[in-house]
């Protein structure tokens, strides 16, 4: 079992900027050790850094790299998963390596890091694992079907393990997030053809959700609802976090898949038949 008295260590991945870095600055708040990471955290300028946070290198699409930064950072009392990249574009259009490379950042990277840390909170006798999933995992819109997808797969991995762990005194959840005024709508990768068929109902649902997201929640909103996951004693499966987050859940509950299905995407401009 885990000492009290043991200073709790955390690492939150993706901590250059957005949720990652508000994460990592409110754990060094509370008292936690705080390990971040980032592709190349040697070349991070001052705004990306929190001071007492020690940065570790961490590419989630190399498996060795993802090793050496679970063997770098030793015991891990709580992580975070909040690297990853956000993608949008009609279904039939994806190139099969970009799908590839969604997943492994998203998901399967995630994973590795998770399964690799798990062991030691199992045997310590505590841990908590944070997703950090989008809104879009539970109610998915359409030219966002990979990114939508990525985050669902996410969540259902922590969903279905908690059962496993909580008798060990470790929690996996997700914290889902609406829109976030992060900045993220110039980083997301666009893979719509010039001339597609799709294109003119795609840039109208792409233009309302970067209008939503420079409206959106600080990530500091988000990274408080993370806090409130880990210091929890027995953290919920999900959260959600944002404006309308309530109302577009409460939706779901009440009302036919098909039905909220046509009032998220008509928001969005997409006309059903």
């Amino acid at each position: 079992m885990t000492s009290p008295h043991r200073q709790r260590t955390a690492l939150v991945t993706g901590a250059s900027s957005g949720i990652g870095l508000a994460t990592a600055r409110a754990l060094a708040a509370g008292g936690y050790a705080v390990y971040g990471t980032g592709r190349n955290p040697q070349n991070l300028s001052d705004d990306a850094r929190v001071p007492g946070v020690r940065y570790l290198p961490l590419d989630l699409t190399d498996p060795a790299s993802i090793e050496r930064c679970a063997a770098d950072a030793g015991p891990v009392d709580v992580l975070v998963n909040n690297a990853g990249e956000s993608q949008s574009g009609p279904f039939e259009e994806y190139p099969a390596e970009d799908l590839e490379r969604l997943f492994q950042i998203n998901v399967l990277g995630a994973v590795h890091l998770s399964r690799l840390l798990l062991p030691g909170m199992r045997e310590r006798g505590y841990g908590r694992v944070v997703m950090i999933g989008s809104m879009l995992g539970s109610l998915p819109l359409a030219y966002r079907s990979s990114y939508c997808a990525s985050k669902a797969a996410i969540r259902t991995f922590a969903s279905a393990a908690r059962a496993e762990f909580s008798p060990y005194g470790v929690w996996l959840t997700t914290v889902e997030p609406s829109s976030i005024n992060t900045g993220i709508s110039e980083r997301r990768t666009h893979l719509v053809r010039p001339g597609s068929v799709f294109e003119e109902q795609y840039r109208r649902v792409i233009a309302r959700l970067d209008a939503r997201e420079a409206a959106g929640i600080p990530a500091e909103e988000v990274a408080g609802q993370v806090m409130d996951a880990i210091r929890a004693r027995r953290p919920r499966p999900l959260y959600a976090v944002g404006g309308g987050s309530r109302v577009a859940f409460a939706m779901k509950r009440v009302l036919p898949d098909s039905v909220s299905e046509r009032i998220l995407n008509r928001q969005f401009g997409v006309r059903f038949q």
